[in-house]
């Protein structure tokens, strides 16, 4: 097979051997094909000329693969962090996906139910290389943080009692705090841009911190008015440019481009198979638990609690934390508030999604109430039930919405409907981050309320001045000097060690 390109680039011919067809490639809108590109384009032709298979788009799902690994390895500090990593790397980097489509995936995946960073990458690997590039992109993002979190959770369990390591988590308290308010201000300061979105936002904070109004009644409202909003015209509620619009030149430049796969394409066959595989994947474990243990079992409630969780938690993993904190403290009694934070720096100071903190949640409730099984096998299945029920659901909300959402990519009520929940979701990370503070800096809270009202009250005599000034260095560390998430949690956690070890902080 021989290749030739025209000086300026604007079309290579290629001629293989007898019997072959004769293939021409040009830019679309007449500009010339960037090299990068061009060069996928000749490796396709050769690969199909020597009988192996490579997409349209040049991306082999080796090479794909190594990159799903990469972000996996470098996914850390929660969803904020590991958006950037993708964007970083897919589109600045590899340029796979145009910076218009990657917002509208990231947009699509902020409206379902569970961790947005975890079905975007999901969606990327099924964009370009179906299912099997689905299921190792989002596979590999969980995988690093399944490991580890399980290693430390077994850490936890047998010496989390012991004061030098109840020392560390002494510090990473304070590091997460300051992590969780950064994240308030990475969110609003993206989804707040009028005055109207600063109004959904302070109506979602008052409703699930003041009155504790269900987070789904929330989301389903912000959409409502989003959605109507848009309708109408209002440019307060519309939001980017669908299919078709945006930067050409990006979209040009990017691998994939603005054209649907014939895979995307929804049918109503492909729906119906997609939600029989996935049901079964998620529900037949949980379904087999029920049966055989009975619906009182530690695992029966574990299995059962995460799948709603996976059901009703809207708006990414802070909105997660917020519900699973208060659900697995206050109803199940399965964590203590401390031990929710403990859990919570877990998962900040390891690679993976930072809800992977539902791993150590699952596990501890499993280890206090094993059963006939020994407490550590107990809480090791219980934390692999809960990964399971919490990530499984992520590939059925992808596989059977986002055909359909790409088809959708120019309606504009959907993007504004959409622009209000993620406004209302800030409101819901605001609401976590006092949550935590209460927790963090207070030994002691007492409720308080009245006519429809209710709130935690903080003691004041309670006040640990320790933790209150390490989570303001951490504060100052992050927003004005800038630093990393890993260096802020290494600095803590070695600072609650030192303040230990001087006596000047009991943990």
């Amino acid at each position: 097979m021989t290749t030739r390109c025209s000086s300026r680039g604007s079309s290579c011919t290629t001629r293989s051997t007898p019997g072959a067809a004769a293939v021409r490639t040009k830019s679309t809108i007449g500009r010339p094909l960037q090299p990068e590109k061009r060069k996928r384009i000749v490796t396709e032709l050769a690969a199909n000329d020597a009988g192996r298979t490579i997409p349209a788009h040049g991306i082999s799902l080796g090479e794909a693969t190594r990159v799903w690994l990469r972000v996996a390895a470098l996914s850390f500090g929660g969803p904020a962090g590991q958006i950037a990593v993708m964007h970083r790397i897919v589109v600045d980097e590899k340029k796979w996906i145009s910076e218009s489509r990657f917002l509208y995936l990231l947009s699509y995946c902020m409206l379902l139910p569970g961790p947005e960073a975890h079905q975007l990458k999901i969606y990327m690997g099924w964009l370009l290389h179906r299912w099997p590039g689905a299921i190792i992109a989002g596979g590999l993002f969980v995988l690093p943080g399944v490991v580890s979190i399980m290693a430390l959770s077994w850490i936890y369990a047998l010496y989390g009692q012991v004061p030098i390591v109840a020392a560390l988590f002494f510090g990473l308290k304070a590091a997460v705090l300051a992590i969780v308010l950064h994240a308030v201000y990475r969110v609003g300061s993206r989804a707040l841009k009028s005055g109207a979105m600063m109004a959904l936002a302070a109506f979602a904070f008052v409703a699930i911190f003041f009155s504790h109004v269900p987070f789904p009644l929330i989301v389903l409202a912000a959409g409502v008015i989003g959605f109507v909003g848009a309708r109408a015209g209002s440019a307060a509620f519309i939001v980017g440019e669908g299919h078709g619009g945006g930067n050409a030149h990006a979209v040009q430049d990017s691998a994939l481009g603005d054209e649907m796969p014939e895979h995307v394409r929804p049918t109503v066959g492909r729906a119906l198979r997609v939600s029989a595989i996935w049901l079964v994947l998620w529900l037949g474990p949980v379904i087999a638990i029920i049966a055989t243990l009975g619906a009182a079992h530690t695992f029966s409630e574990i299995g059962l609690f995460f799948s709603k969780m996976a059901v009703v938690t809207f708006g990414g993993a802070y909105a997660v934390l917020a519900y699973m904190a208060q659900q697995a403290v206050e109803t199940y009694g399965w964590l203590r508030p401390g031990e929710m934070l403990d859990g919570l720096g877990m998962a900040e100071t390891t690679p993976g999604p930072l809800i992977m903190v539902v791993q150590f949640v699952g596990f501890m409730a499993a280890y206090r109430d094993p059963g006939a099984l020994p407490p550590l096998l107990a809480g090791t299945l219980g934390g692999l039930l809960a990964t399971w029920t919490t990530f499984v659901p992520c590939f059925l909300w992808i596989g059977l919405g986002a055909p359909f959402i790409e088809r959708l990519r120019d309606h504009k009520p959907l993007s504004g409907a959409l622009a209000g929940i993620t406004a209302a979701v800030v409101g819901v990370i605001l609401n976590l981050a006092i949550w935590f503070a209460l927790h963090t800096w207070f030994r002691d809270t007492v409720p308080v309320g009245g006519y429809g009202i209710g709130f935690d009250m903080p003691v004041l005599a309670s006040l640990n001045l320790w933790a209150l000034i390490l989570s303001l260095a951490a504060i100052v560390a992050i927003f004005r000097f800038k630093a990393g998430t890993i260096q802020t949690l290494a600095a803590c956690s070695a600072a609650g060690i030192l303040l230990y070890i001087a006596g000047l902080a009991t943990p």
